[in-house]
């Protein structure tokens, strides 16, 4: 299957969109640290070469189209907290991050692309959702990469914190490894207490300790 092309940009251009974003969250699996969305607005004239669905790129590959893209597009990265997603729920967490890595644009886009088939609520700019957007678009694949590199670097960053999670490899995914250190170590402030092995590791404790 052929990678992202800009069909969906030239279309919002043909009908009057001047400035178009693609914007893409990452992070909704993990059980733990924050989900992460990206919005950015490409130069059609010169777009990054290889761009693709993060998901399908090697790291060294991301790290490079990363780099790229913020040097030859206007990008905004923007989170919702660890907080903000047991309180909401993830999807609406993730949306949260969608609708102010938008927000964050200055000047505002005219047009959005969105990867999935759900609008995130306060976006009031006009849109498109695209399913797989991440592999449709250019837009959206460079709004993939862009959030995948930035929270995989926090997560990096959080390793260094809390030690024997693997969150350097497994980005707080549910591996093997991350979910024995639950059992081992404990639950950390990053983690998700609403994921369910995460509650589930809390609800024993309390019986455990009274």
């Amino acid at each position: 299957m052929a990678g992202p092309d800009d069909s969906f940009e030239r279309a919002a251009m043909a009908r009057g969109f001047l400035r178009i974003a693609g914007v893409d969250e990452v992070g909704r699996g993990p059980l733990a640290g924050p989900v992460t969305a990206a919005a950015v607005v490409l130069d059609m004239a010169k777009l990054p070469e290889g761009l693709n669905d993060s998901k399908k790129l090697t790291a060294r590959a991301r790290d490079r189209l990363a780099k790229a893209i913020h040097a030859q597009a206007e990008v905004s990265v923007a989170h919702a907290s660890v907080a903000e997603i047991d309180e909401l729920n993830i999807l609406r967490a993730s949306h949260l991050a969608m609708v102010r890595a938008v927000a964050a644009l200055d000047p505002a886009p005219d047009y959005v692309l969105i990867d999935g088939n759900m609008v995130p609520v306060g976006l009031a700019i006009a849109h498109e959702t695209i399913v797989k957007g991440d592999a449709r678009s250019v837009s959206v694949a460079a709004a993939s990469i862009v959030a995948k590199t930035c929270r995989d670097a926090i997560m990096v960053d959080l390793a260094q914190q809390h030690p024997g999670y693997g969150w350097e490899t497994n980005a707080g995914y549910p591996s093997k490894r991350h979910i024995l250190a639950l059992s081992e170590i404990g639950v950390t402030p990053h983690h998700r207490r609403s994921f369910k092995p995460v509650h589930n590791i809390l609800y024993q404790d309390k019986i455990v300790n009274g």
